[in-house]
């Protein structure tokens, strides 16, 4: 009996050493993904506040999905518009949706509409100076990835933004800000090198990606600037569009604040629900 005993013993504190450690590496994923470069003004009375997930990244790993084994994207500049794209194997899927098509059209024009549950956010995609950007997100709302997603994260404070393009976060999702939740870690199954970024700014009415602190970790997740934000980012965020209408009701959302704050990254679940019913792309 007593040997039964102990064995049982043995077995829950496997069990539990087990789930401290899934918990442990999921909260390291999450903060992986929130965004990093903050500038050096911003950086004495945010960094508690602003260990951001600002995109996922392909290669974070979780109990059950390892790093991809594909040749990482190069983060050497490529003059713009690019006539070829590279797109890495990611994980982890929040959507399948396949890979964009390497040869980009590098000579259109495009406009973006999101259509959602507040109103119709409008914005002019920079295809001459973020082509491969501009190609995977087209992709994306083409292949429906937006549908039915809501914007999860809010800054209100030094940076500025509303966080969106993360299938985790479903249109009925509760956005509870827990750190276990896998909302904010989501990919399209790749990721891709950074663009625009010499001198790049973050005035009211940017669309950039997000991304895990490196150059080539860009995914699916995107942020909308409603206010200046230049002097609480570094110039590590492709800028890939600029609002053309619907900014207000960005700004109204942001007014309303969030809900609850995620504890290990600052900012918050909007209180405001922002759901993405569709992307329409206008091609010209």
């Amino acid at each position: 009996m007593a040997g039964r005993n102990d064995r049982q013993r043995r077995q829950a504190r496997e069990r539990y050493r087990r789930q401290q450690e899934q918990r442990a590496a999921r909260q390291r994923l999450i903060r992986r993904r929130w965004l990093t470069g903050i500038g050096a003004v911003a950086v004495a009375g945010l960094i508690a506040a602003l260990l951001v997930v600002f995109l996922p990244s392909g290669n974070g790993k979780t109990a059950s999905a390892s790093a991809s084994k594909s040749p990482k994207a190069s983060a050497t500049a490529v003059a713009e518009p690019a006539h070829h794209c590279s797109y890495t194997k990611a994980t982890p899927v929040a959507r399948k949706v396949g890979f964009p098509p390497t040869a980009p059209d590098y000579a259109a024009s495009y406009q973006a509409t999101l259509n959602t549950n507040q109103g119709k956010i409008v914005f002019n995609l920079l295809n001459s100076k973020a082509t491969c950007t501009v190609n995977s997100f087209v992709h994306l709302a083409e292949a429906g990835y937006f549908n039915n997603t809501q914007c999860h994260r809010l800054l209100t404070s030094s940076i500025y933004v509303l966080q969106c393009g993360d299938p985790y976060a479903t249109s009925t999702t509760k956005l509870t800000c827990s750190s276990t939740s896998a909302v904010g870690t989501g990919t399209p199954g790749y990721t891709f090198a950074s663009e625009n970024l010499t001198d790049a700014k973050y005035p009211v009415g940017t669309v950039a990606m997000a991304n895990e602190g490196s150059a080539t970790t860009n995914g699916s997740q995107f942020f909308i600037v409603y206010k200046d934000s230049t002097s609480g980012l570094t110039a590590s965020y492709t800028p890939f569009a600029k609002v053309s209408s619907g900014l207000d009701i960005v700004q109204n959302v942001a007014k309303d604040g969030y809900a609850c704050q995620y504890a290990q990254a600052g900012g918050g679940a909007p209180k405001k629900k922002v759901i993405i019913d569709s992307v329409t792309i206008k091609k010209t």
